[in-house]
């Protein structure tokens, strides 16, 4: 059994360290809402490893059963019969605990905010050892087939775990597709540049203000902030109309003495606002 605890401190540790940016007006702060963020973080990992430590131990249990049983139906004689249903018996019922953690575990994965490829291969990993359980119990079972050992439970045990892998894969999936839309979006930016007669045309400018009218969204540039990070201007004036930090970028000029930005810290630069607005001449 691979270690599945020591797999998912590691991927949800790291889960929690990169944590969530919501921006969705123009000019909003980041810092609000950090801190709810990694509270939040950190009661969601407390939880989901929780959740994964039991069904570790539950896998770990049904494995010594099943070397009780191999052990077992090497001997011969009642006792060794009844030594053999009742580790059976044992198997099913944690079995059935097992599912029910499976139950909460796919809950938690719903409710969760955690995003990035380590949340799936957790539950990859997870779903892997459980198909070879799977195979291991129909294995048992075809065993004890040929020793008369008929156990209904454990068939219809086998045909839930089986139910049960496969909505994880599904739920798994869902959610995957659903981080890399919440991916994409937490990390897409808009720019735009212009003289003050082309921004206020727009209303972008209205007076001594910057985005605060109904301005015209889509005479902006969308831009991944991760990919991106300069910006030509194509003018030898450039002035900055919306607040970002200076440390987090540059004006330079190029052979034509005409400015380009370039932001050298991406996440600092957008933290306040995922809006650019330059005014050139």
């Amino acid at each position: 059994m691979k270690k599945l605890l020591f797999f998912a401190v590691a991927v949800l540790t790291l889960a929690a360290c990169t944590g969530n940016k919501v921006s969705n007006a123009p000019g909003a702060t980041m810092s609000d809402s950090l801190q709810r963020i990694v509270e939040q973080k950190e009661n969601e990992i407390n939880d989901i490893m929780g959740t994964l430590n039991d069904i570790n131990e539950g896998l770990r249990e049904i494995s010594e059963a099943e070397g009780r049983v191999t052990l077992a139906r090497a001997g011969e004689g009642a006792n060794q019969k009844q030594k053999i249903m009742e580790d059976v018996k044992f198997i099913q019922e944690r079995m059935d605990q097992n599912r029910e953690l499976l139950d909460k575990l796919r809950k938690q994965l719903r409710e969760s905010t955690f995003k990035g490829d380590q949340l799936k291969r957790t539950v990859e990993n997870l779903t892997k050892q459980l198909e070879q359980k799977d195979i291991e119990l129909q294995n048992l079972r075809e065993e004890l087939d040929k020793k008369d050992i008929h156990i209904t439970e454990l068939d219809e045990t086998i045909s839930n775990l089986n139910t049960d892998v496969s909505n994880l894969k599904t739920e798994s999936e869902q959610k995957s597709a659903t981080i890399s839309n919440q991916d994409q979006q937490l990390n897409t930016a808009w720019y735009v540049f212009g003289t003050k007669k082309e921004l206020k045309e727009e209303g972008i400018l209205d007076g001594g203000r910057v985005l605060q009218g109904n301005f015209n969204k889509s005479y902006f540039t969308k831009i991944d902030i991760r990919v991106q990070k300069e910006i030509k201007l194509y003018s030898k004036k450039a002035e900055m109309r919306t607040s970002h930090p200076s440390s987090s970028y540059v004006l330079d000029k190029d052979a034509k003495g005409q400015y380009v930005l370039r932001i050298t810290d991406p996440q600092t630069f957008w933290s306040t606002s995922k809006y650019l607005v330059i005014e050139v001449k």
